[in-house]
């Protein structure tokens, strides 16, 4: 059997990702979000619980959930807290991707991910596609989202996050979700150049 196509679909916070995935969804492709899977993962996996319990002690879960305040609070101006984190959980993504992958007939999937360069997953796609907003309407759109955070701590999130032009210059295509031109008719021809280029 023909392995589908793998496209990962990333962006900065805001970008517009999800909304993306959503239509990619709807024209028929398999989605694999990872940040989800993520989550789950860390809650559910014996090895992972074992292993961020270790980490960052007995306080890191709390009624069988990973305490996310808690992590966030430590490794947001704890680089190495964070790195050693993320060496934990991504590879076990990696290996759920995998298992995904076997399971899908479609001509192509989307994996979506907010730090796929950083987490190495690229590595294993085919294609992969960056969503575009300017920084200014993402924040807004955070703001409208996520009542509980401000203006402040969605610009410490931008600047922790890859570079816009770095993220441009590592895709190979850049979806435009800015609003200044329509998203639909981008994805749709994506959605065809996806389709010949396995068919092919």
């Amino acid at each position: 059997m023909i392995s589908p196509l793998q496209v990962g679909v990333t962006g900065g916070i805001g970008s517009g990702k999800s909304l993306v995935c959503k239509i990619f969804q709807a024209l028929g492709a398999p989605v694999y979000n990872a940040d989800q899977r993520g989550k789950w993962l860390t809650d559910n996996d014996p090895e992972i619980i074992h292993e961020v319990t270790v980490l960052f002690g007995a306080k890191a879960y709390k009624d069988n959930h990973l305490d996310r305040p808690y992590i966030a609070n430590i490794v947001f101006n704890n680089p190495e807290k964070l790195n050693q984190l993320n060496h934990i959980i991504h590879p076990k993504v990696g290996r759920d991707y995998s298992t995904w992958l076997k399971e899908q007939t479609y001509v192509y999937v989307i994996k979506e991910a907010a730090i796929m360069f950083e987490s190495g997953s690229h590595k294993m796609l085919d294609k992969i596609i960056n969503v575009y907003a300017s920084e200014e309407m993402r924040i807004k759109r955070v703001m409208q989202r996520d009542k509980f955070r401000t203006e402040k701590e969605i610009k410490a999130i931008i600047e922790k996050q890859m570079p816009e032009p770095e993220r441009h210059d590592r895709s190979d295509y850049i979806v435009n979700n800015d609003e200044s031109e329509m998203l639909l008719p981008q994805l749709l021809d994506l959605h065809s150049a996806f389709m010949v280029e396995k068919v092919c």
